[in-house]
């Protein structure tokens, strides 16, 4: 037996778009009407999981540490400011390059206007949370709509 991967979620990566309710217990049960959860893993970032074992190799400390302190700015947001900086994080993720610019993002409008159909102003709003990633340091701006996504290796 050998611990393959390992990894950990930090708790400020946990909004209500991650939790899904399950059916209650039935009367049967000896907890019954019990209501249970399951966590969404893939609705998580990428840098929301933070592995700390890789193909049965320990990641260094220092990398797990830096990972970690990435995204602690998370911690200072309240939940629906969470929330749409997560969807954006996952937008990133999707793109699946470093650098990107803003009309990839914009690209997920529609997907981010479902999520948030009470929001009437959605490309304003990314503008927004990428210019709150930026300061928070998870991104860099490189230029006019282009931007990086900050390596967490110390």
């Amino acid at each position: 037996m050998a611990v393959l991967n390992v990894c950990m979620v930090p708790k400020h990566f946990f909004v209500p778009e991650i939790i899904e309710k399950r059916n209650p217990l039935a009367s049967t049960a000896r907890r019954a009407g019990w209501i249970g959860s399951n966590i969404l893993l893939g609705r998580v970032p990428q840098s929301g999981r933070i592995c700390i074992v890789r193909d049965g190799v320990p990641v260094p400390k220092e990398t797990v540490i830096a990972q970690w302190q990435k995204t602690l700015f998370l911690r200072e947001e309240d939940a629906d400011a969470r929330g749409w900086l997560i969807e954006v994080m996952k937008c990133l993720d999707l793109i699946g390059t470093v650098e990107f610019d803003i009309e990839q993002v914009y690209a997920f409008e529609g997907r981010l206007g479902a999520l948030y159909p009470h929001n009437m102003n959605v490309r304003p709003k990314i503008r927004q949370q990428l210019q709150r990633l930026r300061d928070s340091g998870y991104l860099d701006f490189i230029s006019r709509g282009r931007y990086r996504i900050r390596s967490s290796r110390p």
